[in-house]
């Protein structure tokens, strides 16, 4: 039976009892009233407290409330220094005291100064459409910063604009950003650079001073729109003369700049070879200008450039090495780093001497500070936020790993109930990342471990163009992005199967974004597999994406040319899940965001229409407002609340 769109607004707290199973409390939705957001850590100049953006659930008012915590690395006490309003972006002056950190003003996020240990800070900008990004001189003395030029009034006149490379969803033309430079102790701000554009609605790339201060580093994008955001390249500016220069020759796809301690090269991020299909590497390049080459090629993983040692040639780099968060030391050889529990892991810092710092996760526990002495010391975890839950009765988690149809040695994450045991059948329950270019790890995740408390065997497969076991998986997602990573899923299905613990007659599929994509081929092109989905913001039609999306024109994964010239239409329908829409049967519930730019709402209707004129149980839940998922409490508290009764209620019947 067909039902209903519903579109509604949830504002009211929400309370629900801790259940009691077999006499152990497990994992549930009321637990995530005291899930903790923790962001950005920055490690101070002496090595002996590192700031923290901790962020809580405020239930009454619907919000996440954030303040800036300092903690002792060597007695783990925290103080909280400040609670202003959209706190972030935290970063320690080179001679450690002071902090400059962005916080929201009526106009928009400021730069603020906070002296260690004084008052609330105070701003020292006053960028009539707010600060995106900025950086420490190295003497201290200024701050370079990139801010929006504010959008023209208007009057009642003139408010046509030109359409471009934008979501469907824009109102407006889009404005410049702009380089400037201030002086620490606040007064008027330099205009560095007016000619090239800093920034899209994705935002601007870090910007990076030469260890002498004579050069800014930064990343201009050649174009306004959101879909320009790839035509990147790295420029740098003379402060003194305001001489701006390119480095390579190169026009796009280059990112995330860096001046070698030496000040001799540049560091950037940028696709193996300039294919945007396959991993980022760290490419360098001489800081005068000319060709750049991969600096971490031998490593074949893709990587982030966390910093640079002491000696001044070993990289600090980070990213995933098969189903756990990594972190490598690079330079004539490469080193893993030993990391103990820590399954995941973001937000690395690196100290002024090699000290290691980041968010992590273990299999068990969710996201607490970690600090590392030196790269060969063990982590030691210095907050224990989630004691409460890390103490629940959780699935435990494991990898499995099978071979995959192409060749290719696959992997996924299985989360088993509390209380499993090898005899018993159980529901089996998909839950399939996004991305794609991402991976599921063993690191504790808060809808495997709710589903895996309802009783269910919860599989999280990583498919060709997941972004943790090389370039060749990797890239293989170019040209193929349904069918192939959708028989990479199916046959990691078979493999759980073999376990024998599976009820083959309980199998449900879900996914959120590219896992909304791929959860909607599955229950197309394998319409009898499954006993129910959940599609969250589902893509359908890979025209879609390049027509209406923020993405739009932007070559990546695996839409690497226009669908409107040629044959190319024909061949991303053929990869579309809306090819097999006339097939489906499996009830489902689609979940979106009405205002959502990155995948358009248009899909879930169309999804919503086929079902229900095919007499396959459907529902459909709009969430109002921009943003790609809830990201309020009481959304996020919906959405697992709606996703976990549907599989219930079609899993647990006859």
């Amino acid at each position: 039976m067909s039902r209903v769109i519903r579109i509604f607004i949830l504002l009211l707290p929400f309370v629900f009892a801790s259940p009691s199973v077999d006499g152990d409390a497990r994992y549930h939705l009321s637990d995530l009233n005291h899930r903790v957001r923790l962001s950005d850590p920055q490690i101070s100049p002496d090595g002996r407290s590192i700031t923290l953006v901790v962020s809580r659930p405020d239930t009454i008012a619907n919000r996440w409330q954030g303040e800036i915590v300092a903690i002792n690395v060597a007695t783990k006490g925290q103080r909280v220094l400040t609670r202003r309003r959209g706190a972030r972006h935290v970063r320690w002056s080179p001679s450690g005291d002071r902090l400059a950190f962005l916080a929201s003003t009526d106009q928009g996020s400021q730069i603020h100064i906070l002296p260690m240990g004084l008052g609330e800070g105070r701003p020292i900008t006053e960028a009539p459409a707010g600060v995106q990004t900025f950086t420490w001189s190295p003497d201290g003395a200024t701050i370079a910063y990139v801010a929006a030029q504010k959008q023209p009034s208007r009057d009642g006149h003139g408010t046509s604009f030109v359409v471009g490379n934008n979501s469907y969803l824009a109102t407006e033309s889009p404005t410049q950003s702009h380089l400037y430079l201030v002086n620490a102790d606040g007064g008027e701000a330099r205009l560095l650079t007016s000619e090239l554009n800093l920034a899209t609605n994705f935002g601007p790339a870090p910007l990076s001073f030469s260890p002498d201060g004579r050069l800014l580093a930064f990343v201009p994008v050649r174009g306004l729109h959101t879909g320009d955001a790839d035509m990147t390249a790295v420029h740098v500016v003379e402060i003194g003369s305001g001489e701006v220069r390119k480095i390579t020759d190169a026009d796009r796809f280059e990112g995330s700049a860096r001046f070698t301690p030496d000040g001799a090269r540049i560091a950037y991020s940028y696709p193996r070879d300039g294919i945007a299909a396959n991993l980022t590497e760290v490419y360098l390049a001489p800081a005068a200008g000319g060709q750049g080459s991969s600096g971490t090629r031998g490593l074949d993983r893709e990587v982030r450039l966390q910093g640079w040692l002491r000696n001044g040639t070993t990289m600090l780099l980070s990213g995933l090495d098969g189903t756990r968060g990594a972190l490598w030391l690079h330079d004539s050889t490469t080193r893993r780093l030993e990391l103990g529990e820590v399954a995941s892991l973001r937000g690395v810092a690196l100290g002024k001497s090699d000290e290691i710092a980041f968010v992590g996760t273990a299999s068990g526990r969710p996201a607490e500070l970690y600090f590392m002495a030196s790269p060969s010391s063990p982590p030691k975890r210095l907050t224990s936020f989630h004691d409460e839950i890390a103490g629940r009765n959780l699935g435990r988690t494991e990898t499995i790993r099978w071979q995959g149809p192409y060749g290719f040695e696959e992997d996924g994450i299985l989360v088993y109930p509390p209380g499993f045991e090898a005899g018993r059948k159980y529901p089996l329950v998909l839950s399939i990342h996004g991305g794609p270019t991402a991976a599921s790890t063993e690191g504790f995740s808060d809808l495997p471990q709710l589903m895996a408390a309802m009783g269910w065997v919860v599989f999280q497969p990583n498919y060709r163009g997941s972004n943790h076991r090389g370039n060749a998986f990797q890239s293989a997602l170019a040209g193929d992005c349904a069918e192939g990573p959708g028989r990479d899923v199916m046959a990691g299905v078979e493999a759980v199967k073999k376990l024998g613990f599976i009820d083959s007659e309980r199998i449900a599929v879900s996914g959120w974004s590219y896992g909304g994509w791929m959860t909607t081929w599955l229950i197309g092109r394998y319409p009898n597999a499954w006993r129910a989905a959940v599609a969250g913001a589902a893509p359908v039609d890979a025209s879609d994406m390049t027509a209406l999306s923020d993405l739009n024109v932007m070559i990546r994964h695996c839409l690497t040319s226009s669908p409107w010239v040629g044959t190319k239409y024909q061949e991303y329908l053929a990869q579309s899940p809306i090819v097999h829409f006339s097939k489906l049967r499996t009830p489902t519930l689609i979940l979106s965001k009405t205002g959502d730019s990155r995948v358009t709402v248009t899909g879930s209707y169309k999804l919503f229409h086929a079902l229900r004129d095919n007499g396959v149980e459907v529902e459909f839940i709009g969430y109002p407002g921009p943003g790609h998922f809830p990201s309020d409490p009481a959304g996020t508290h919906d959405v697992y609340r709606r996703w976990i009764e549907w599989l219930k209620r079609h899993l647990e019947s006859d």
